[in-house]
């Protein structure tokens, strides 16, 4: 089961035998896919283009574009809704602590400064490993206590670099 979420409604929705079903009733429409991330639909004899205009698999959001109007979507699986009923969902917008070499590697340059504030997925510093450059990028939102690494430092895995 999935359970998701616009601004203005919420669903239950499952998949059973090839069919859709949408708050305990089957979904029934006609589907064509016209390009990549593009499609005709046609449910109760009205037609819809839509397009997905955004996807972010981490936060589990799509952006879908029908008739020209943007209509924002967040889906929760079976995993999402346990820890959302034990309370546990809310540790993933805990503070961020630190940041550690995801591998051994040397620091070609550090792009934040100590105070500065930073939002997830904000690049943090460029290690090179194994002849490839790498950003590392914010985890979550925070504000850089330390920087414990300098430019040009070589850092084994699991290393702090950035304490927030």
């Amino acid at each position: 089961m999935y359970k998701v979420k616009t601004s203005a409604k919420e669903f239950n929705v499952n998949f059973l035998d090839n069919k859709i079903i949408l708050d305990d009733e089957e979904f029934q429409w006609d589907l064509s896919k016209l390009q990549e991330n593009n499609y005709h639909v046609i449910k109760n004899d009205v037609s819809y283009n839509v397009e997905v205009a955004s996807f972010n698999p981490e936060e589990k959001e799509i952006v879908f574009k029908i008739n020209g109007r943007k209509y924002p979507v967040k889906v929760q699986d079976k995993l999402d809704l346990l820890l959302e009923k034990l309370g546990i969902d809310k540790a993933s917008s805990t503070k961020l602590n630190d940041v550690k070499a995801p591998m051994p590697g040397l620091i070609l340059s550090i792009e934040v400064s100590e105070g500065q504030e930073v939002k997830k997925g904000d690049p943090l510093l460029i290690l090179e490993a194994m002849k490839m450059e790498n950003v590392i990028k914010a985890p979550g939102d925070g504000t850089v206590k330390s920087i414990v690494a300098s430019q040009g430092d070589s850092v084994e895995k699991n290393q702090v670099i950035i304490q927030f």
